[in-house]
C-alpha cells in the first residue's frame, strides 16, 4: 500500500508541510511525541476499512443461502442487510467524538478487534436475530474503525497534496472492499466460511495496527457527552427500525411510533448538545456550506447507491438465474471500476473541485442504472454492462471526493466527527435505500423485473437530487 504514496515536497512545500504538521501538534498534544510513519498509517487504515467494507457487503450474494440456512422469512430478509448499516449508523458520529477527544489509534485498534470479534460470532449464529445482532455489532465496530481512520490520516499527512492522496487511496479501499467482498462470499464453500475468514484477517489487521500505529487526539476538556451520544443513538435506531418495518406496511401503529420516537430523540439530541461545553458535533457547523454539502453527499450516496446495489446482487439472482459467483463478478465490473477511478482521481486535483466530483458522480450513476432498465425483463446480464460501467466510475468519483471533503469540511482538529458525521448519514441513508428498494421491488405487482426497473429509476432521481443538493450548498462569494 506504502506504493501509494509518492514523495512530492518540493523545499517550498517541504516548508508548508512542516508547518502545517506544527499546527497540527500545536492543536494536538499527542502530535509529535513519538514518530508518525505515514505510508504505515495508509496502509494499516485502509487495510482495515477494506476488510470493514469486505464484512458489509457479505450478504450481497450470500443472502439467499443465509436465508435459507436461517430460516429467514421474505419479510425479514431485509434485516440481514441492514444490520451493520444500523450499528454504522447508530455509533459512527459517537466513535469519531471518542476518537478526537480520547484517541483515534486507541478508538482504531479497539474497533476493528471489535470487529473480528464479532464477525467471529457471525459465523455460528444459528438464528436470524442473532446473525442481525452480530451485523449491527459488526456496524458498531466498523463506525469505530471508520471515523477514526480519517482522523489518523488527517494526522499523518498534514499538508494538502499528502491529503488528497492519501484519502484518495483510503476512498478507493472502500471501492475495493466493496469489490473483493462479493467475490470472496461467492468463492468460498459456504457463507459461515465467509465469515471465518474475514474475522481472522481482522484481527490480523488489528494485531499490526498496535504496533505501527502513532496515537493522536484533539481534547476539548470536559466530560464526555453521554446524554448525547444515547439520545443520538437511539434515534437511528429508531428511524432505521421503521424504515426497515414499514415495508410491511406504513400505516402501522409500531412503524409511527418510531417515527415519532426519532424525533422526538433528535430534538433532545439538539437540546443536549446546545447546553455541553463538549458536543459531539458542533451544531454551528450546520451553517457551513461545504459541511451541508458533505452532509448531503453522504446522505444520498446512501440512498441512491449504496442502498440500490445492496440488494441488486439478491435480485439478479432471482430474476436472472445467475450463481452467487456469476453475480460477483458481473458486479466486480462495477465495483472495480469504483476502485481504480477513487484512486486516480486525485489528478483530477485543481482542475476539478470536490464539490464538482460530487455532482459528476451523482449524475453518471443516474445515467448508469437509467440505462440498465429493461434488462431483467430482457433476461439478458450483457444488456446490464454499460450501465455498471457508468454507475461504476461515477461511484468511484464519489468515494474519493467525499473522505476528502469530510476533512475540509471540520476544523483539522475535529477530523474525526467530521468523517462520522458525513458516514452517519451515509449509512442511514443506505439503510432507507435498502428498504425502499426492497419495498419498491415487492410492492410493484408486476413481477420483480418491472419492479427492478422502478427501483432503478428511483436511484437515478434521487442521484440527481443529490447532485443538486451538493451544488446548491456552495459558498457564496
Amino acid at each position: 500500500m506504502s506504493g501509494f504514496i509518492e514523495r512530492t515536497d518540493t523545499p517550498a512545500s517541504g516548508t508548508a508541510a512542516a508547518g502545517a504538521q506544527r499546527t497540527a501538534q500545536a492543536a494536538d498534544p499527542a502530535a509529535g511525541a513519538t514518530p508518525v510513519h505515514p505510508a504505515a498509517t495508509l496502509a494499516v487504515t485502509s487495510g482495515a476499512t477494506a476488510l470493514a467494507l469486505m464484512a458489509y457487503t457479505a450478504p450481497a450474494v450470500t443472502l439467499v443461502d443465509t436465508a435459507a440456512s436461517l430460516h429467514t422469512s421474505p419479510s425479514a430478509q431485509a434485516w440481514l442487510i441492514n444490520g451493520t448499516p444500523l450499528g454504522l449508523a447508530a455509533a459512527l458520529l459517537v466513535a469519531g467524538s471518542l476518537a478526537d477527544d480520547h484517541g483515534r489509534r486507541r478508538i482504531f485498534v479497539a474497533g476493528t478487534l471489535a470487529l473480528g470479534l464479532t464477525t467471529l460470532l457471525g459465523a455460528f449464529a444459528a438464528t436470524t436475530w442473532q446473525f442481525t445482532l452480530a451485523r449491527f455489532a459488526q456496524g458498531a465496530a466498523s463506525a469505530a474503525l471508520l471515523a477514526s481512520s480519517l482522523g489518523l490520516l488527517a494526522h499523518a499527512f498534514p499538508s494538502p497534496r499528502g491529503r488528497l492522496r492519501a484519502t484518495g487511496v483510503w476512498g478507493a479501499c472502500i471501492s475495493a472492499g466493496i469489490a473483493v467482498g462479493p467475490v470472496l462470499s461467492g468463492a468460498l464453500p459456504g457463507w459461515r466460511l465467509v465469515y471465518g475468514v474475514l474475522g481472522l484477517a481482522t484481527l490480523l489487521v488489528a494485531a499490526v495496527g498496535t504496533r505501527t500505529l502513532t496515537e493522536s487526539r484533539s481534547p476539548r476538556g470536559g466530560r464526555p457527552d453521554l446524554l448525547g451520544a444515547a439520545t443520538f443513538g437511539a434515534a437511528q435506531v429508531a428511524l432505521i427500525a421503521a424504515l426497515t418495518l414499514g415495508r410491511d406496511g406504513w400505516l402501522r401503529p409500531s412503524v409511527g411510533l418510531l417515527f415519532l420516537a426519532t424525533v422526538v430523540l433528535l430534538a433532545l439530541f439538539a437540546a443536549a448538545e446546545r447546553r455541553t461545553a463538549t458536543p459531539m458535533i458542533d451544531l454551528s457547523l450546520l451553517r457551513s456550506p461545504r459541511f451541508l454539502a458533505s452532509s448531503a453527499g453522504g446522505l444520498f450516496t446512501g440512498l441512491a447507491v449504496i442502498g440500490l446495489f445492496s440488494f441488486l446482487p439478491t435480485l439478479y439472482q432471482q430474476t436472472l438465474g445467475l450463481s452467487p459467483m456469476d453475480v460477483a463478478w458481473l458486479f466486480l465490473l462495477w465495483s472495480g471500476l469504483s476502485f481504480a477511478v477513487a484512486l486516480q482521481a486525485r489528478r483530477l486535483a485543481g482542475r476539478l473541485s470536490t464539490r464538482a466530483q460530487l455532482v459528476l458522480g451523482f449524475a453518471l450513476h443516474a445515467v448508469g442504472v437509467l440505462a440498465m432498465l429493461g434488462a431483467l425483463d430482457a433476461g439478458s446480464w450483457r444488456r446490464l454492462l454499460p450501465g455498471l460501467i457508468l454507475a461504476g466510475v461515477g461511484s468511484g468519483l464519489l468515494n474519493a471526493a467525499l473522505p476528502l471533503l469530510a476533512v475540509e469540511s471540520v476544523p483539522a482538529a475535529r477530523a474525526a466527527m467530521g468523517s462520522g458525521a458525513q458516514q452517519t448519514l451515509r449509512y442511514v441513508g443506505s439503510c432507507a435505500g435498502v428498504a425502499l428498494t426492497i419495498a419498491i421491488v415487492a410492492g410493484t405487482g408486476e413481477g420483480p423485473a418491472r419492479g427492478a426497473d422502478v427501483a432503478l429509476a428511483v436511484s437515478a432521481g434521487l442521484a440527481l437530487v443529490g447532485a443538486a443538493g451538493v451544488w446548491a450548498f456552495r459558498e457564496r462569494g
